[in-house]
């Protein structure tokens, strides 16, 4: 074989080896030259997909579950009226997280018949979701979308809502892994607690309150549906924003029932029972602290720290319920008796003296200490300060029942040292001792008579709030015995005056909401209770520990107790005849014990109060003028007041307060 031979073949087969390759194609002509064989179009598609096959394993390894982002871990505190009924959730995120069980599985079957019917089926991911979203992102256009649950989920918990390829594609391969170790319902759970359904609320839980007002546990089919909705878009199908999105959300509701039916997780006649469009709340439910709810929400987070240990930057983090005593309607009357009495009576654009007036109010059920409901002040958001807890207000003559309490349960000293038993009907005679029995009329060491035509004895000095004798009084039965009786009953030490003679007349400042407790105990046969406003805190479905309901522990004798509440009950006749025909509400409440007391006027007066009870609940107003920042200004004026028992508005207020929850409780 000569040389030229040789070089020939291997010109040949070089030839047959590179014809997989050649290009332009060899031995044709014209067109057909540029067009590429068959061969290699196979090759090069085989190429494209062997590479993005290595980019994807390669990606694949490198993106591994991250941890979840700040936003998906947040939640908010939700705290809840008496009856168990929504009142506020608390929190920069509205979201409160629930376990898959308690949500209905009507509720889950509409989830997954609108975003993702082969879901309990797929491998998490959508091959022709994400390309429709990279081809469309890729060329500029607008975000598609095509994603699974999972996907969904884990762009919620996991990524950021950017919206590019890289994202997509990290999104991609997180699903296929978190499918591969996590069970579809904690996926399904986690998707329901992170999708944000529009009206702030994050999570399915906050929507059901936000949407319906209820919890979630009570959603039927139809609002099931209408949720299931809003996870293409909150803001686009919320009916209370317009009448567009009401067109969209009805249709797109039908469209989830019937959807339902298809795919035979509901059946026909079931769905033909739901025709009405279940339109949801005009707005959200409140999730601010404006009007009362933050003096409600500022006293039961207080009550949580004490009992529990919880710190702020505990409660921060979120995710705990909290239970609390208040009730929504005497909550509501209170507020309504409140402004009702204020709006009448005062004038603070024509008056000086109606300016700055402030009232705070609480009441309390005498069988367990519990706050059924507190007046703070006129609105959280403006005015900050708890008028119902604050503890700058002398109490004046609502603290006089407690040094006759403490005189009925301990005597007097005698001049001689002894001790000399009391009763109601004990009076002082002309020569300053205190004598047993109901006094005469005349005679040596008669008593001159009251302006009402009767002897001053320990019951009418009560009832008639008399200063001289009860200087007396407390001075006889010892400063120190009274402010134990005081404490025993409810009040702090804390906010006991120093001792003087005017101590007995009321120097002390308890707040309203201890002046309540403390006649609640007259009212509970003389055995008191330590208010409470919170019955269970639960987080992660574990009550915590500490919030067990507050014993009780005997103040006083229960016949003292009983004496007091026959005493004050001429308080409530007293009292209801100053208010003459104003008497709105006081006939549902004159048949049981009301006890009363106001300061007398005077030009000296910076406070007026009004406390009583029935056997349901001890109640306690107080009226002052103030400031922000400023001292107690006096009262004299305030209204055209005219009576010389003082400021009628706490009265009124009361007996408007109490008639109108008796009638509802």
């Amino acid at each position: 074989m000569t040389a030229a031979t040789d070089r020939s073949r291997r010109r040949s087969g070089a030839a047959g080896r590179h014809a997989w390759i050649a290009y332009p194609r060899r031995g044709r002509r014209g067109v057909r030259r540029w067009l590429p064989s068959w061969r290699l179009v196979l090759g090069g598609a085989l190429t494209g997909v062997g590479a993005l096959l290595g980019l994807f394993a390669l990606v694949y390894s490198q993106v591994d579950i991250p941890s979840e982002n700040a936003l998906a871990k947040q939640e908010s505190n939700v705290y809840y009226w008496a009856d168990g009924s929504h009142m506020v959730s608390v929190g920069t995120v509205n979201r409160r997280n629930v376990p898959l069980d308690e949500v209905p599985v009507s509720l889950r079957e509409a989830a997954i018949a609108a975003e993702n019917a082969d879901f309990y089926s797929d491998s998490g991911v959508s091959l022709r979701g994400i390309g429709r979203a990279v081809s469309s992102m890729a060329g500029g256009g607008e975000p598609q979308g095509g994603s699974t649950i999972t996907q969904q989920y884990v762009k919620n918990t996991y990524l950021s809502q950017e919206r590019t390829v890289s994202r997509k594609v990290k999104e991609f391969c997180i699903a296929l892994k978190l499918d591969n170790r996590t069970s579809k319902d904690e996926i399904l759970q986690g998707y329901l607690n992170t999708s944000w359904f529009g009206r702030g609320a994050y999570g399915i839980q906050a929507a059901s309150n936000a949407y319906y007002g209820v919890d979630v546990t009570e959603l039927d089919p139809s609002q099931s549906a209408f949720l299931a909705a809003l996870l293409k878009g909150g803001n686009s199908y919320d009916p209370a924003l317009s009448a567009a999105n009401e067109r969209r959300a009805q249709e797109r509701w039908s469209w989830i029932l019937d959807r339902q039916v298809e795919l035979g997780v509901m059946r026909a006649a079931e769905r033909a029972r739901y025709t009405a469009f279940p339109m949801p709340l005009s707005r959200s439910v409140s999730t601010n602290l404006s009007g009362q709810t933050g003096y409600l929400v500022d006293l039961a987070k207080r009550y949580v720290k004490k009992r529990t240990g919880l710190t702020d930057a505990d409660l921060d983090r979120g995710g705990y319920q909290i239970h609390t005593t208040f009730e929504k309607g005497a909550v509501r009357e209170l507020e309504r008796s409140v402004r009702g009495a204020l709006d009448h009576g005062l004038d603070p654009e024509a008056r000086r003296e109606d300016r700055h007036a402030q009232v705070g109010a609480a009441s309390v059920r005498p069988a367990d200490g519990a706050v059924v409901a507190v007046y703070g002040g006129p609105d959280a958001t403006e005015h900050f300060a708890n008028n119902a807890d604050t503890s700058g207000v002398p109490a004046g003559s609502v603290f006089k029942p407690f040094v006759l309490a403490a005189a009925l349960e301990h005597g007097v000293r005698a001049k001689d040292g002894t001790t000399l038993r009391v009763s109601p009907e004990s009076y002082y005679d002309t020569s300053g001792r205190l004598s047993a029995g109901v006094p005469a009329l005349g005679g040596p060491g008669a008593v001159p008579p009251t302006p009402y035509g009767l002897p001053t004895t320990l019951r009418m000095a009560t009832v008639l709030s008399s200063n001289a004798t009860f200087r007396r009084l407390g001075a006889d039965v010892g400063y120190r015995c009274v402010e134990d009786m005081a404490v025993a009953a409810g009040m702090l030490r804390s906010s006991m005056a120093p001792y003087d003679q005017e101590f007995p007349l009321g120097t002390s400042s308890p707040s309203a909401i201890r002046v309540a407790t403390s006649y609640a105990t007259f009212a509970n046969d003389g055995v008191g209770h330590e208010p409470y406003s919170v019955t269970a805190v639960v987080r992660d479905g574990r009550r915590l520990a500490g919030l067990e309901r507050p014993r009780g522990s005997r103040a006083m004798d229960k016949a003292v107790a009983r004496s007091m509440t026959s005493v004050l009950s001429k308080g409530r006749l007293l009292a209801e005849a100053d208010l003459g025909t104003d008497t709105a509400g006081s006939a549902s409440v004159s048949a049981t014990a009301v006890a009363g007391a106001s300061t007398q006027q005077n030009e000296t007066q910076r406070a007026a109060w009004f406390a009583g009870y029935t056997s349901e609940l001890a109640t306690a107003v107080t009226l002052f003028r103030s400031e922000p920042g400023g001292p107690l200004l006096p009262l004299v004026g305030l209204g055209k007041e005219e009576s010389t028992r003082g400021s009628l508005f706490p009265t009124r207020i009361w007996y408007a307060y109490m008639g109108g929850v008796s009638a509802t409780r």
